[in-house]
């Protein structure tokens, strides 16, 4: 990685402080460099981080952090901050296990006051902190503790964001700062200029003390305060968007350029001395400094790893389609049959494969912004009039519109296709992107149909078999390539409810539920064991179950799920049901929440690889298996 000096020299924001505010441009030269050689040798997110070098910088340059909390919205934005605050040798281990996590982190670091993965929660965060700050007493003198949320343009689409605004701006007392960094706004040079003079002048203490002063002198007149002020307001609405936020009960500053720290060390200093809750609009570019990602930050928003100096080359090598490709696929094709099909996203087109499709139906195409559950009840209104919505959602965000799905959808019943990306563990993302618990909160909702493909051809045909279902429906499919089964390009609709039988053997059974199914069929065939893709956790397929006790002395669930309520459980409570007696082991994720990783090192080491399964069948069933090989030794679990 490169090396510069001054740079080197920072390893805390202490340090950072004592540098003169003339070394600031070049140390923000410098992270940036780093930034970019660093991402690019271990993968990650890299266009957001670009455009926050210099807000970083100028945040722990003013505010006394530690002690000023700072929260980062959904926090993959937060690598200079990680860098400036002690972490920079460790930058080599982003994402891998047992190294950096992608996202602030409480137990990493002091300097990352709050957990994000998921959008914004930063005001709330921050204005939960600022409340407790004032109960404690630590809300008075010229010492007193501050509290900063950055939330960018997306996060703030999300209706989270604007009840933790309306809340705070209750509380007149706080010291809270809201940083909008706006990365979807440009600025000209003149109105740049312009915005930078507003900003000094409304951030400064005697633009405050007199508007307050003013205040003051005219409660005695109330026609003519409220006549002032909507005069203020007005007068500021015409050269900045903060009417809004005045209107939260926030004072506005801005929109300023963030990457100019003559502009932003100032304006925030000021700030800084000023009470009640303020906000602070801030104009950023993605993939600040590096062309490639200016032009397409996009394409550089979270790309593995590649050399900087050609930037991302597509290899030449023909790889298995995703999943998510599997999905991409289906949709243009079910859409060209049927012109009812519309599709929706909570702001992830190209993560959940909606990009073709918008080209191709643009009409049909409904990118609602990070609002999760306006998205499914959008998809419900559509349903009631006779459209067939898809949502194409990430398991992690559907938990966030879980109220809508219940009572918006499924208790009408209505004909939604919930398309569940990136089911399971998700590797380098880890704990807070993790699709983990989406069998158990589904489960249990009634009209629901929820559906594990084990490959890339199920994946399609169940797909389809929930577009043409006449309720509601759910398809859950991990992150990442499948085993490489073809999807035949004629749609099937599956009976649903009805599980597959791969492998006849004996004496135990084998239920392998979704992307386990391959990882299941090896430790079968040493064995000698039956194995069923079971493919619906609801309905789940009893008659099989029955059928299957008649002939096995045992049975073996196996999930890329959490153990409790998930699969394994809808087992044993149909086994509860239909009175059969047989023991039952079920291999799972654990109850704590895994970090990240290679995907394929951590189901090993929580056992559901092909040697962890077979070593867990033959530590609980080892008598019951006919001796056939050397295999039949129970190995200890790693």
């Amino acid at each position: 990685m490169p090396t510069d000096p001054l740079l080197e020299s920072i390893d805390s924001p202490q340090v950072l402080r004592q540098l003169r505010r003339s070394q600031l441009p070049a140390l923000a030269e410098a992270l940036r460099a780093f930034v970019l050689d660093s991402v690019s040798k271990t993968g990650g997110h890299l266009a957001a981080n670009l455009g926050t070098v210099e807000l970083a910088i100028a945040l722990h340059y003013v505010f006394d952090t530690p002690r000023d909390r700072l929260v980062w919205d959904v926090g993959h934005q937060a690598y200079p901050h990680k860098i400036l605050t002690g972490r920079r040798e460790a930058m080599q281990t982003l994402k891998q296990m047992g190294g950096l996590s992608g996202f602030p982190k409480r137990s990493e670091s002091e300097y990352d006051t709050f957990g994000t993965g998921h959008s914004s929660t930063s005001i709330s965060a921050a204005l939960g902190m600022a409340l407790a700050s004032r109960a404690k007493g630590e809300h008075l003198g010229s010492n007193r503790r501050r509290h900063v949320a950055v939330i960018g343009d997306g996060a703030m689409s999300a209706g989270m964001a604007f009840e933790a605004l309306n809340n705070a701006g209750v509380y007149q007392d706080l010291d809270l700062l809201v940083i909008l960094n706006d990365n979807d706004m440009s600025i000209s040079p003149a109105v740049g200029a312009l915005n930078r003079y507003l900003a000094r002048l409304m951030s400064g203490r005697f633009y405050a003390r007199a508007k307050d002063m003013g205040k003051a002198m005219l409660s005695r007149m109330p026609e003519v305060l409220d006549f002032a002020r909507r005069v203020e307001e007005h007068a500021k609405g015409m050269v900045v968007p903060g009417t809004m936020f005045e209107e939260f009960g926030f004072n506005y500053v801005g929109p300023i350029d963030g990457h100019d720290l003559e502009s932003l060390v100032p304006t925030l200093q000021n700030m800084r001395q000023l009470r009640g809750p303020q906000f602070l609009h801030i104009v950023t570019r993605k993939g600040k400094g590096y062309e490639l990602a200016e032009q397409d930050p996009v394409l550089y928003h979270g790309p593995g790893k590649f050399d900087p100096s050609q930037g991302i080359v597509q290899s030449a090598k023909k790889a298995k389609p995703s999943y998510t490709q599997i999905f991409s696929s289906w949709i243009c094709d079910q859409a060209s049959l049927d012109q009812r099909l519309v599709a929706i996203t909570p702001a992830m087109r190209e993560g959940s494969g909606l990009v073709d499709f918008e080209k191709r139906f643009p009409e049909r195409y409904f990118d609602v912004g990070i609002a999760e559950q306006h998205a499914v009840t959008f998809a419900a209104g559509l349903a009631c009039e006779g459209m067939k919505p898809v949502v194409a959602i990430y398991s992690t965000f559907l938990q966030r519109g879980y109220d809508q799905l219940i009572h918006d959808v499924a208790l009408q019943n209505l004909p939604v296709l919930f398309a569940l990306d990136r089911a399971g563990l998700v590797g380098a993302d880890g704990a807070t992107h993790a699709g983990a618990y989406d069998i158990a909160y589904l489960r249990c909702v009634p009209n629901l149909v929820v559906m594990t493909p084990s490959d890339e051809d199920e994946c399609r045909q169940m797909l389809h078999t929930g577009f043409m279902h006449k309720g509601p429906a759910a398809v859950r499919y991990p992150r990442g390539s499948g085993p490489g089964i073809e999807a035949k390009p004629m749609m099937q609709a599956i009976d649903i409810g009805r599980a597959r039988l791969v492998r006849q053997g004996a004496a135990i059974a084998i239920l392998a539920f979704g992307s386990m199914l391959h990882a299941c069929k090896a430790v079968a065939e040493r064995l000698d064991l039956s194995l069923i893709d079971m493919r619906f956790v609801k309905p789940l397929d009893r008659e099989m179950l029955e059928n299957l006790a008649g002939s096995h002395k045992a049975f073996v669930s196996v999930e890329e799920h959490v153990l409790a309520g998930g699969a394994g459980s809808a087992v044993a409570e149909a086994m509860l049901g239909a009175s059969i007696d047989r023991p039952l082991l079920m291999l799972g994720l654990p109850d704590r929440f895994i970090d990240h990783g290679d995907h394929q090192q951590l189901l090993a080491l929580e056992g559901l690889d092909s040697e962890g399964i077979e070593a867990s069948i033959l530590k609980r069933f080892s008598n019951l298996l006919t001796p056939r090989s050397p295999r039949l030794v129970a190995k200890p679990m790693r």
